[in-house]
């Protein structure tokens, strides 16, 4: 495999962005241009741009601290955008809160899951249809996804091993049917066979529904198998991306400093 061109540090030529477009995918679900955020007086995300559409995956990479959660909260509505766009099937949600996003088909799992320890697996997954239409019921699809939700639908979530309860938070986001999954981190602290499950199902719900995935992941064989696109982050800008059919695994290791 060839290696990705190297760029400068939030100097990636806008040709990239044209070439990643004119891919043979489904409709836009997903514009990014020129984000900005940050806390307070303290900006991160320094002029972030990025698509995706229907049925593709996309792999953001980086070290910590370098606004891999802060890109994902702002795609959201948790981080409020200083500058840029964010379209979500071509409607301008910038402003929007999260639940407006979440109600345009937005569906995220945090890093460290936040599930309901004491609400029990189904009633989390009942969580995940509050911005659902009125009378709206789990797909049975989670259950088919996640076999071992069904088999323990009637226990406490505190219960699931870590595993498990990643299964449990991505299945609670996908009760509402969304357009586009956003998961931080979807493999930290998950033993290998159940990562290998969770891509399955990932690659399932991408192939069948037609689902966009944006993952982040420090693990990078993960979102290499798994992501058809990678995009680098460090110090809140893309500093590199590319298809992963075509760039090297290593090179990228290389530039994260693994």
């Amino acid at each position: 495999m060839s290696e990705p061109t190297a760029h400068a540090p939030g100097a990636v030529p806008a040709a990239d962005d044209d070439a990643a477009d004119a891919r043979p995918a489904g409709d836009l679900v997903l514009d990014v241009a020129g984000l900005r955020a940050g806390y307070g007086h303290v900006p991160v995300l320094h002029g972030v741009t990025l698509s995706l559409r229907s049925g593709e995956a996309v792999g953001i990479v980086g070290h910590n601290g370098v606004g891999k959660t802060t890109l994902m909260k702002s795609l959201i509505g948790l981080v409020r955008a200083t500058a840029g766009r964010i379209s979500i099937d071509g409607i301008d949600v910038t402003r929007m809160k999260a639940h407006e996003r979440s109600r345009l088909g937005v569906g995220y799992v945090p890093q460290g899951r936040h599930i309901f320890p004491h609400l029990t697996v189904e009633e989390n997954l009942e969580v995940g249809l509050a911005a659902a239409p009125r009378g709206a019921r789990v797909p049975d699809l989670v259950y088919e996804l996640f076999p071992v939700l069904g088999e323990m639908r009637g226990r406490s979530g505190g219960v699931l091993s870590g595993g498990q309860q990643q299964q449990l938070a991505i299945g609670r986001a996908l009760a509402a049917r969304p357009r586009l999954l956003i998961l931080d981190e979807p493999t930290e602290g998950v033993q290998p066979s159940i990562i290998l499950q969770i891509e399955e199902a990932l690659g399932r719900i991408r192939r069948e529904l037609g689902v966009a995935v944006l993952l982040v992941e420090q693990y990078l064989e993960f979102a290499w198998s798994f992501a058809t696109r990678y995009f680098v982050l460090q110090k809140g800008r893309i500093v590199d991306r590319g298809r992963t059919a075509d760039g090297d695994a290593q090179a990228v290791s290389r530039l994260l400093g693994v």
